[in-house]
């Protein structure tokens, strides 16, 4: 892998933090090669346009499970496996590359009391997506593991904070109590037909058929749906396309490398009551890779529709938090 050089001092956010937050520094390093591709050639069914690998001397940075965009000027948000919301902005440079993550900010996320989440049964955030009220960014939905649970937490500023506002979900799923259960959630928008409602999908519970188990939170659009289970991987994110249709990441180890897929499944079969089974675009093993399990979809500076796909390290040193960027080809 061919890694370039950018160093990112994290900037400070104006106004006072709020308690148990604290700024932290992120260096970042380009990478510039997925598997065969460089930059801007195909990789699979899409155009690799780079990625940066991040690193924080500070130990509350990392473990990063999912990501999600914010607000406007690249405001991102990750959630992480020791219950914290990890927020800063993507920066590009002229030429349209991500070469950094900046104004990084790691917050406790808080329980339905206001408090600190008080114990790590409780910590292992999973998933999150963010909801709009009539375009505006207004709260982020978070999934969690073991403690199998989703909850709401209002933005403000582009922030995520306050107190959690529990959201029901199905006693099956809520029932299970492993690191193998609410790996995926996302929001469908406006465009696509179930607009509005929350898939959710379990990344170990599977039905009679071995499909992986999952469920549609919406008023219409309600009820449970399935997920087509693949050898040695399983879904750890979603992410819907403007136009409706559901990207999948998979993720999965063989032969002690990991392996990472990226599926899209057409709009019209996210629906109650279906099997979904997506179509690979991208697929990739070994060193390329690491512990994939972000996916997240955003407008670029420069226009462009991109495909965020980021890494989670489990606090390892051996491990990377990678963040790698794709495009669909004209």
């Amino acid at each position: 892998m061919s890694w370039g050089r950018a160093a990112i001092v994290a900037a400070a956010l104006a106004g006072s933090l709020p308690a148990g937050a604290v700024e932290v520094t992120v260096s970042a390093s380009l990478v510039t090669q997925f598997g065969d591709s460089q930059v801007d050639q195909p990789a699979g069914s899409l155009i690799f346009r780079g990625g940066i690998a991040l690193v924080s001397q500070d130990d509350t940075f990392g473990g990063l499970s999912s990501l999600t965009m914010t607000g406007p000027d690249q405001q991102a948000l990750f959630v992480s496996d020791r219950g914290n919301f990890v927020s800063g902005r993507l920066a590009y440079d002229d030429a349209g590359r991500l070469f950094g993550f900046i104004g990084t900010r790691v917050e406790p996320i808080r329980n339905s009391k206001g408090d600190v989440l008080p114990r790590q049964y409780a910590r292992d955030a999973e998933s999150v997506d963010t909801i709009y009220r009539d375009g505006v960014a207004v709260a982020v939905r978070v999934g969690f593991e073991h403690l199998t649970r989703v909850a709401d937490f209002t933005l403000t500023d582009a922030l995520p904070g306050g107190p959690a506002r529990e959201v029901t979900i199905p006693d099956w799923l809520s029932d299970l109590r492993t690191n193998e259960t609410l790996e995926s959630l996302c929001v469908a928008p406006a465009a696509s037909p179930i607009a509005g409602s929350t898939l959710l999908l379990a990344e170990e519970a599977l039905d009679a058929d071995g499909n992986h188990r999952g469920w549609l939170l919406g008023q219409n659009d309600k009820g449970p749906i399935g997920y087509q289970d693949s050898p040695v991987v399983s879904p750890t994110d979603c992410a819907f396309l403007p136009n409706g249709d559901l990207l999948v990441l998979e993720r999965g180890v063989s032969m002690l490398n990991f392996v990472m897929n990226l599926r899209l499944v057409p709009a019209a079969e996210v629906r109650p009551g279906n099997v979904m089974a997506g179509e690979l675009l991208l697929s990739a093993t070994g060193g390329t890779i690491d512990n994939m399990e972000s996916l997240a979809v955003h407008t670029a500076p420069d226009g462009e529709l991109r495909i965020l796909i980021g890494s989670d390290n489990n606090f390892n040193d051996w491990q990377r938090t990678l963040l790698l960027e794709f495009a669909f080809p004209d």
